[in-house]
């Protein structure tokens, strides 16, 4: 065989593999049940179906960092306010100085839809050290340690995303019901634009082909993450686990605080959200470029062998089927074509559950390999632009190489 043959045979063996050995990452089905749902329902936790409401309801404290979100806010905190959560609850939300207003529009908002009560907090610029998101956390779970008595419960959600208003009750139904330290939900983001729909479903493809949620959801885990629009924490979990002192420094936040909670020894779950809606808009690939490449680098902690390493597998992965079928047709390397196609129709395949969740034609499985070429990009300008000065920025701040990850993460 050509050179160009064996390369392709060895894509379609990685793809083999990625179908049946990679946690069955391209599966759908680990979500929240609804609680009308009876036995049967979809999966979200290994051997288990259903929740069950407690009683009584814990004490929640919903905490929302925001940072110059007034364009997004009142579509999102109005579905907080209006949770239909038995139990006693309220929000903190930090305007992490805003120039836009933040904080004056998020008290305005309150006093005009009502519903849950509503703090404003606002803690000044953070200290040396800390990332702006965990330092708003950080006043936020503060404010909410002066309640009496104090949350059992703390919600960590992004200001941009918006909840159902049985996302709440669910959240605790599933975290009380089954025991769990951290209940996470990635947050269904928004596909409107031709670039969203081309680009966002990907993004979370390839965060659980990295991290496998049904392995993050086993009695005896093989991956821990979370995502860090939707998390519920139980309060004495984050003591125990120093949050977010603890990890203060993380630009990637959701997955250093699944891993301080997994380090003391915390049960979590992470899914698909049914729920929970990202509002905020990437309607140019602008948008979308800067949303990836601000933490890609950061992702593969800045070390070069780790993005040629990146940069190497995306290419044999996603970008040689196609080529070695096209080549392979073209020259008549049959075996090159065959296995070239044969690994793009695996690869398609596993794309189309995620293109149906995102409600997207499933012929554009298709494009994927597209899509992993602007990734493959995003990921070196990241590097690109750290080497430069300008990396893992993000709202008018820029975090350094010191601000990746904790010792021992």
């Amino acid at each position: 065989m050509s050179t160009l043959a064996w390369f392709a045979v060895g894509s379609l063996a990685v793809w083999v593999w990625l179908l049946l050995g990679q946690g069955f990452f391209w599966r759908t089905d680990q979500r929240l049940p609804a609680t009308d749902r009876g036995p049967g329902s979809a999966p979200w936790r290994e051997g288990t179906t259903a929740t069950a409401e407690p009683g009584p309801w814990p004490r929640v404290a919903v905490l929302v960092p925001a940072r110059d979100e007034a364009a997004v806010l009142p579509l999102s905190l109005p579905s907080l306010l209006a949770q239909d959560y038995p139990g006693p609850a309220e929000v903190v939300l930090v305007d992490d100085g805003s120039s836009d207003g933040t904080g004056r529009l998020a008290e305005e908002l309150s006093g005009r839809h009502g519903g849950l009560p509503l703090t404003v907090a606002r803690p000044g610029e953070p200290e040396p050290g800390w990332t702006g998101k965990l330092w708003a956390l950080r006043h936020a779970m503060a404010v909410a340690r002066t309640r009496e008595p104090g949350p059992e419960y703390l919600l960590l959600t992004d200001a941009d995303i918006a909840h159902e208003p049985d996302s709440l009750r669910l959240l605790v139904s599933a975290a009380v019901t089954h025991d769990l330290d951290l209940v996470s939900q990635m947050a269904r983001l928004r596909v409107e634009s031709g670039w969203e729909r081309l680009v966002v479903p990907a993004f979370v493809y390839f965060f659980a082909q990295l991290y496998p949620f049904r392995w993050i959801n086993r009695a005896r885990p093989r991956a821990t993450a979370a995502a860090g629009g939707c998390v519920l924490l139980r309060t004495e979990t984050a003591v125990a686990a120093g949050v977010p002192a603890s990890i203060r420094r993380a630009v990637i936040d959701d997955v250093s605080l699944a891993r301080a909670v997994r380090r003391s020894g915390g049960r979590l779950w992470l899914g698909l959200a049914d729920h929970v809606d990202s509002v905020r808009p990437y309607p140019g690939l602008g948008e979308l470029w800067r949303m990836v490449s601000r933490s890609a680098y950061a992702q593969l902690r800045h070390n070069p062998l780790l993005l040629a390493g990146t940069v190497a597998g995306l290419a044999l992965i996603y970008l040689l089927p196609p080529a070695a079928l096209v080549a392979g047709g073209a020259t008549g390397d049959t075996a090159a074509a065959w296995a070239g196609g044969a690994a793009w129709a695996l690869m398609a395949g596993t794309y189309v559950p995620m293109l149906r969740y995102y409600r997207q034609r499933p012929w554009t499985a298709v494009l994927l390999p597209f899509t992993a070429l602007l990734y493959l990009l995003m990921t070196v300008d990241s590097a690109v632009q750290h080497y430069r000065g300008r990396g893992a920025a993000w709202k008018g701040r820029t975090y350094s190489a010191d601000h990746v990850a904790q010792p021992g993460e």
